[in-house]
């Protein structure tokens, strides 16, 4: 069965404002430190979820750091990267 494409106007905030994940990935940069650091400044992270973050990136490569909507995670998304952390919205 094929899915239809609804209307561009409305498809496109039904997207935008579905639940996703702020994505932390591993990279041979940073140190634990900085990425703690920025957890805990741009997510609000208490100091053991943002190490518990930072480890499990460094470990399996990946973390879900923070949840919402797209416009609640564009803000932090863009400081982090603007910090020079690999993140991603999915």
């Amino acid at each position: 069965m094929v899915k239809e494409k609804g209307s561009p106007s409305g498809s496109g905030q039904e997207t935008l404002s579905e639940e996703r994940e702020l994505i932390l990935h591993n990279d041979d940069v940073n140190t634990f430190d900085f990425v703690i650091d920025a957890l805990i400044e741009v997510c609000s992270h208490e100091p053991l979820q943002a190490e518990q973050v930072a480890l499990i990136a460094h470990y399996k490569g990946k973390c879900g750091a923070l949840s919402g909507d797209y416009y609640k995670l564009k803000p932090p998304c863009e400081e982090m990267t603007r910090r020079g952390l690999s993140v991603t919205i999915e």
